[in-house]
């Protein structure tokens, strides 16, 4: 164990009360022993993904948002409309830790040769409750990093490089030959290019401005298109010719994406066909949706015949489908190009204290593409 460590940690908490209050603190829980196949990691990293704020802030409206304390004091409160109450019913009144992933070093293992292998090494982990100083986890759920490789750059070796392989993975075993991503200039949407410029894959990139399309010409990227453009979907329908993409994920959700995506599809569909139907195409166009970050209603102008699919796409369901060695084939390329293909970049650095600052949390709470912040809680 480390000299430092006296069984205890600091851990972010969120709590949604009945009276239709977000709390947020942190609090000084125990660090349990670990078991014979478990480790315990002093965590030095912890991304904020778009994924976690779901379950930090929950559907809070963070306009309301106020502090009192400070330091390992810090509370902070926002008003749940009570509209979205509703769907807050499975957590109301519990408080829970956050922060899906992380990367730290083992401090302790347990007694099996499995973890007695991890002590001292720099590890990427899954898990949850990973804002916090310490976790304990089963040394399985650890992927070891090679020698020279940081926490810092362990951090983010899940959620973003497994979603991105698993993109390409489904495209595979679905029978589809390219692919079109949304938010496509976010740290997952560069990995996935470096992904399909590697594996010869094609990919249609739709960004929202030319920043965006500017920060993908850098890394090579081939098929960029503007949602913004006047000629959006013309654009958009030409990368699909182009490319053949049939299988698109769409990291939006709310709004026209999705559908325009599928009429555009369609659109490439019918310049090659022979034959006319008025059921449409024959060609199958399928949209997965992963990501929330326009949380109104998903829109479909029934524009693209009859051979289509919408459905949602999670990581951990997906990894169970294939398999544990499919699965651990994945993990395994995470960490052989954890500082070339998956390297995340972070704008900023906080503490756990300073994540609960109300400037932080309006900022990361925009889920903008380019701001990216890290949790290091031994600061």
């Amino acid at each position: 164990m480390s000299n430092n460590f006296d069984g205890t940690g600091l851990q972010l908490r969120s709590l949604i009360k009945s009276s239709g209050e977000l709390e947020l603190s942190l609090q000084r829980v125990p660090v349990a022993d670990p078991g014979p196949d478990e480790v315990v990691v002093r965590i030095e990293a912890s991304p904020i993904n778009p994924s976690d704020l779901g379950l930090l802030v929950g559907a809070a409206d963070m306009s309301t948002a106020k502090s009192s304390g400070s330091g390992e004091s810090t509370v902070v409160s926002a008003t749940v409309p009570a509209p979205f109450m509703r769907a807050m019913a499975g957590r109301v009144d519990e408080s829970m830790p956050v922060g899906n992933e992380g990367g730290g070093v083992v401090i302790a293992a347990g007694s099996s040769p499995a973890a007695q292998a991890l002590l001292g090494k720099t590890v990427g982990v899954l898990g949850g409750a990973m804002y916090a100083q310490y976790r304990t986890l089963r040394a399985a759920d650890c992927l070891v990093m090679h020698e020279g490789v940081t926490p810092m750059e362990a951090a983010s070796c899940f959620v973003n490089p497994l979603t991105a392989l698993g993109m390409v993975e489904t495209m595979r075993r679905e029978n589809h030959k390219a692919l079109v991503h949304t938010a496509a200039a976010s740290n997952l949407g560069q990995m996935l290019n470096k992904i399909c410029l590697m594996d010869g894959v094609d990919l249609v990139n739709i960004v929202r401005n030319d920043a965006q399309a500017d920060i993908l010409r850098t890394i090579g990227a081939k098929h960029i298109v503007d949602s913004s453009s006047a000629t959006f979907m013309e654009d958009l329908t030409k990368a699909l010719v182009e490319t053949g993409a049939t299988l698109a994920f769409d990291a939006i959700g709310g709004g026209k994406l999705a559908g325009q995506i599928l009429t555009c599809m369609e659109a490439a569909a019918n310049q090659t066909a022979t034959v006319y139907s008025r059921y449409g195409s024959s060609t199958y166009k399928q949209v997965y949706i992963y990501g929330g970050l326009n949380t109104g209603p998903t829109e479909l102008n029934r524009s693209f015949g009859m051979m289509w699919g919408l459905g949602g796409w999670l990581l951990t369901p997906f990894l169970m489908k294939i398999g544990a060695e499919a699965a651990g084939a994945l993990r395994a390329r995470v960490a052989a190009e954890i500082k070339t293909t998956f390297a995340s970049h972070y704008t900023q650095v906080v503490s756990l204290a300073g994540a609960l600052e109300l400037d932080a949390i309006s900022a990361y709470n925009r889920k903008a593409t380019g701001e990216k912040f890290l949790i290091n809680p031994s600061l």
